[in-house]
């Protein structure tokens, strides 16, 4: 069994695991920013039935799957509040040995630095794990994520039409990557500290 994930730390930025006791603070968070995320966000195509499931059974499932190393899923603290997520799913080992990489940030915090900050510390923490390859999937009108990449220079690798399903049609999206053998610049991927 793998130890317990690590809290990734850099200038009052923290990601770690959800966990039980978060409950409260993360449904109130997430229903504060159900409108600014709507645009944003992928939700299963009419017709599909996903199964409804407890806030514990929720955390399980992420902790179970951290531990299968499949997904990297973490919550975005600042200063000890919830503000946002960072999660890297679809992990791929093998020869491949990359992911896609989401994230959010509350409204309240949005343009401080927030989101640059908690992916440079998820990126460095997967590639330290043993992947090669991050990529990140941005709808063209998203300008505030588009802002995300730009701060920490992504390379932009096109577009994939029709791609996922958000906000009531299947949206193109235009992707960035950066891979763990790319140099890494800028003040963004400099301090990440890995607390285990």
């Amino acid at each position: 069994m793998r130890p317990v994930a690590p809290r990734l730390e850099r200038d009052g930025v923290r990601l770690r695991l959800l966990r039980p006791g978060d409950e409260r603070e993360w449904l109130s968070l997430r229903e504060r920013n159900r409108e600014w995320l709507r645009p944003w966000e992928a939700s299963p195509p009419p017709g599909t039935h996903e199964a409804t499931m407890s806030f514990r059974t929720y955390v399980r499932r992420e902790r179970a799957s951290w531990r299968a190393r499949r997904t990297y899923p973490m919550v975005i603290e600042r200063d000890g509040e919830l503000v946002g997520r960072a999660s890297l799913g679809r992990v791929e080992w093998g020869a491949e040995r990359g992911g896609t990489l989401g994230y959010w940030v509350s409204n309240h915090v949005a343009g401080q630095g927030i989101a640059p900050a908690a992916v440079a510390l998820l990126c460095e923490h997967a590639f330290a794990e043993g992947l090669h390859r991050i990529e990140i999937a941005i709808r063209p009108e998203n300008t505030a994520s588009l802002a995300v990449v730009r701060k920490l220079e992504l390379r932009e690798e096109g577009m994939r039409a029709s791609y996922l399903f958000i906000d009531g049609a299947w949206r193109d999206h235009r992707i960035f990557a950066v891979t763990a053998s790319e140099k890494r610049t800028g003040t963004w991927w400099a301090g990440a500290i890995d607390h285990s």
